[in-house]
């Protein structure tokens, strides 16, 4: 696996065509991003080990794969938790459902319709949907429910607007055309629409927020290993560590 590293503005800002695992950090924007190839990297969802205790951090996930001669190349925190660390709306792991989807209104980002639901299906295949959108079935194996949608069908979520003062630290996910999926984590406060705008930037269609102030990325090819922190689903790609 080979990546590469540019640094450029924004609006010059494009992944190259056939990697299978590709990190950039974008000086103009300050947004941290790598993308991840469904069909030839081994991304899944994490909450708890089998001994039913929390994985809580990416530095405990990262010692999970070390015991187990693998490496983890990248993390991230995969959605909303409540008090108890306990996902907020469906979260799907090797197939089960773990927590029913929310399909409820409330206070706060995830209510902020239309939320979402990013998932992977045990043929590799990803999606990004609006909730009432979301078929479920058997051949999901991983999701989780988050919100607000970013994009919907290429168009910014209505309720953000350009120059709005709400900025905090962001994370979220995208879906590329070719099934490749972005990753994308602001270093610094940004709002919503700017960071919305970044996923549309790449040519994604849909993309769904994560979380915000909480929010972890671990990514060592970038220089990037935010290990600590209190979470609850965390997103993992890890490879066989030949060392």
């Amino acid at each position: 696996m080979t990546y590469r590293t540019i640094f450029v503005c924004l609006a010059l800002l494009n992944f190259g065509p056939g990697s299978a695992g590709w990190s950039n950090r974008a000086s103009g924007s300050k947004i941290i991003s790598y993308v991840v190839d469904p069909h030839k990297q081994d991304i899944r969802f994490f909450w708890k080990n089998e001994s039913g205790a929390l994985f809580g951090n990416i530095g405990n996930l990262r010692q999970y794969f070390e015991r187990r001669h693998r490496k983890l190349i990248f993390a991230m925190n995969g959605g909303m938790f409540k008090s108890d660390y306990s996902p907020v709306g469906l979260f799907i792991q090797d197939g089960q459902v773990v927590n029913a989807l929310d399909t409820s209104s409330g206070a706060g980002n995830f209510y902020l319709k239309p939320n979402g639901v990013f998932y992977l299906t045990s043929a590799g295949k990803a999606g990004i949907c609006p909730t009432g959108d979301f078929a479920g079935g058997n051949g999901i194996r991983y999701a989780t429910q988050s919100g607000p949608m970013l994009l919907v069908d290429g168009h910014i979520h209505p309720a953000f607007r350009q120059g709005s003062a709400n900025l905090n630290i962001r994370n979220g996910v995208g879906l590329l055309p070719d099934n490749r999926i972005i990753f994308a984590m602001s270093e610094e406060p940004i709002n919503f629409y700017n960071f919305a705008d970044f996923f549309k930037s790449q040519g994604c269609r849909n993309a769904l927020y994560l979380d915000g102030f909480v929010s972890k990325t671990y990514l060592p090819d970038e220089k990037c290993e935010q290990t600590d922190g209190n979470l609850g689903v965390i997103i993992g790609v890890s490879t066989a560590d030949t060392q």
